[in-house]
């Protein structure tokens, strides 16, 4: 590395000086996977506000600070009191905000008789088997549970408890069932029915929550020629997918991840489906996750980024936008239309989805770059069509306490919605060209975590 003093004359181990000097009065907080540079307090009250604007989702009163940078942690996170704050505020660089310790599985009664499994082992996994409340604690550690969602609860837990029950008790967090769920220690799933202590997990540990969308809904495909011809339509899915319901009904492989349709297309723009001589205006098909093919084993390879997977694909603020529910309609109408879905395909995507999206108060959607999706859910068309359009929607509840979370997109939502034309990858004026053969699929996930 070259050490001569830059052109404008201050020597580099001056201006390093400098950035030190400056970077004293920084500090970066961390939750999840949010990360934000903050001004250095030195009061602990303060510091706590700070964290509390920033992480609206924790309560004041249950914020704790942690951190692993000193060598007296050991490598594991370690709460900071606020009598010790002042001496060690200087020392660190990196805070982890977290919930206040809590005891899991809920509600507390439960706590102090976790589950375990019996003897033989062979109990059903929703059979309940209380501990002995002479049972000693020196048999619990301090995990991590991090949520989908990247929010981390400290739990102490006894190494009996299994994995299964500590499920059952974060599925009631989450909202979904346990077996949506999946465990992941040192990348890889855990089994359900083994207990935390047979794995070697340490006191300070942190094991991940994995929870897919339930399904991919409602997917629907258009095929429209201008003259009536013969089409054959293979649709095939990754592992992350199994075929749920599809229509008209089909042969599948069995895995149910492969089909192929064959049918007579119309100059309306409906089709014949030749081995049930079915008339109807699209082809239908729904997916769920197959949770327990994440990840395929510790040394596979992790997809490329531009790859749509169900199970772990989300929205943030830097990919999304956040809009009331009560400008979701006339935003979607506008985004559809621009995206190349005609006024039938608009209308009954917004009236599918409808329903759901008004239990919310604020919508966070984002649109899935078609190349990405054709990745997970490839279309094999023959003739080839002259032009595709695949439009797959994400989309999930924001309430108005984490609206300030999202203020990349909320502001992202007053642009124009020709911006999403350029993400997904489509090309509208082909997708209305009549003279063209053309394909149009629409579907979409909410996702619930």
């Amino acid at each position: 590395m070259s050490v001569n003093v830059p052109s404008n004359g201050t020597p580099f181990w001056e201006k390093t000086m400098s950035e030190a000097k400056h970077n004293l009065q920084l500090l970066v907080l961390k939750h999840g996977q949010k990360r934000v540079m903050v001004r250095r307090q030195r009061s602990y009250n303060l510091m706590l506000d700070t964290a509390c604007k920033y992480f609206p989702g924790i309560p004041r009163d249950l914020i704790t600070l942690q951190t692993n940078q000193l060598d007296i942690c050991g490598g594991y996170y370690v709460d900071i009191t606020a009598e010790i704050w002042e001496d060690v505020v200087d020392l660190l660089n990196v805070v982890e905000v977290t919930r206040a310790q809590i005891t899991l599985p809920i509600p507390p009664p439960l706590y102090t008789q976790w589950p375990v499994p019996s003897p033989d082992n062979q109990s059903a996994p929703n059979q309940v088997h209380r501990q002995n409340s002479s049972t000693k604690n020196d048999d619990k550690i301090t995990i991590k549970v991090v949520f989908p969602s990247g929010e981390i609860r400290s739990a102490n837990i006894s190494r009996t408890v299994r994995v299964d029950e500590l499920l059952a008790e974060a599925s009631d967090i989450l909202g979904r069932r346990p077996t949506d769920i999946k465990a992941v220690w040192d990348g890889s799933i855990m089994r359900d029915d083994r207990s935390i202590g047979s794995y070697n997990i340490e006191d300070g540990d942190s094991i991940n929550l994995q929870a897919g969308p339930l399904c991919f809904a409602k997917p629907v495909i258009y095929l429209h020629s201008p003259s009536d011809i013969d089409v054959s339509v293979k649709l095939s899915l990754i592992p992350e997918w199994s075929l749920s319901v599809i229509y008209p009904i089909v042969p599948m492989d069995e895995h149910r991840q492969h089909l192929e349709w064959n049918v007579r297309t119309h100059q309306d723009g409906s089709l014949t489906e030749h081995n049930s001589g079915l008339h109807v205006s699209y082809l239908f098909w729904e997916a769920k996750t197959n949770l327990q093919v994440f990840p395929r084993s510790p040394a596979s390879k992790p997809p490329p980024a531009d790859t749509f997977n169900p199970i772990t694909s989300s929205l943030d603020d830097t990919d999304s936008i956040v809009i009331p529910v009560d400008k979701v309609t006339v935003y979607l109408d506008n985004a559809l239309k621009v995206l190349g879905l005609h006024t039938e395909a608009r209308t009954s995507f917004i009236t599918y989805w409808l329903p759901s999206i008004l239990k919310h108060e604020y919508i966070a959607l984002r649109f899935v770059p078609q190349a990405a999706y054709e990745r997970a859910a490839s279309l094999n068309i023959s003739p080839q069509p002259d032009v595709v359009t695949r439009v797959c929607m994400l989309f999930k509840g924001i309430c108005k306490e984490h609206l300030a979370n999202w203020p990349n997109a909320q502001m992202q939502a007053e642009n124009d919605v020709a911006w999403w034309v350029d993400v997904v990858g489509v090309d509208p004026t082909r997708a209305g060209d009549v003279t063209l053969f053309r394909v149009l699929e629409w579907g979409g996930v909410e996702v619930l975590i």
